[in-house]
């Protein structure tokens, strides 16, 4: 008999330019399948494209286990295509681009708008920190005081979205806290 191959999601979230597309092509097996269109708003200012539909991505584990990364669009205009896409997730990474002007309100909008997901105890979630490096936005303690707020506490961790080792990073912390949270712990 042979065994079926496991498919299972994770979603990547955040504003326009934190990252998303660029996360989920440096770890993707497969050429990412993007819905990018050209810029016609205030995001030309920040970016030629942005992302309509989502992005799609895979990293094929083993050959029983595959693991689908779907990108959501960034702009909240579409975020009816949000709750589509979360269906069945098992992870989300919300991406924060810190070079934003108000990087800790989009941390709060987004924590908000994905919170019929976070509330699922079998969706495990990180914070990705993206343009650390810019020096632009406040430090990581902040982003976890923020958190607290909405009492979560998450991992938090500064990326860069085109290193694929630090994508994989948050990659393995989600893996990780779902093992856990299968364990019982």
């Amino acid at each position: 008999m042979i065994a079926q191959t496991q498919h299972h999601k994770i979603l990547f979230a955040g504003p326009v330019g934190a990252g998303k597309t660029t996360a989920i092509a440096a770890v993707s097996d497969i050429d990412v399948v993007s819905t990018d269109t050209a810029a016609t708003d205030d995001v030309q200012s920040r970016k030629a494209n942005t992302t309509v539909a989502m992005d799609f991505g895979t990293i094929q584990v083993d050959e029983k286990l595959s693991i689908r990364l779907v990108g959501t669009p960034g702009q909240v205009r579409f975020s009816f295509m949000w709750e589509i896409l979360a269906q069945g997730a098992i992870g989300l990474i919300i991406l924060i681009d810190t070079a934003r002007p108000d990087p800790i309100a989009d941390l709060h909008e987004y924590l908000q708008h994905f919170q019929f997901l976070m509330g699922r105890p079998e969706v495990a979630t990180a914070i990705g920190l993206t343009r650390m490096d810019l020096g632009r936005g406040p430090p990581r303690q902040t982003y976890v005081d923020a958190l607290s707020k909405h009492d979560l506490l998450l991992p938090v961790v500064e990326i860069d979205a085109r290193n694929r080792e630090d994508v994989r990073e948050v990659l393995l912390i989600l893996a990780a806290m779902l093992e856990s949270t299968a364990r019982g712990h």
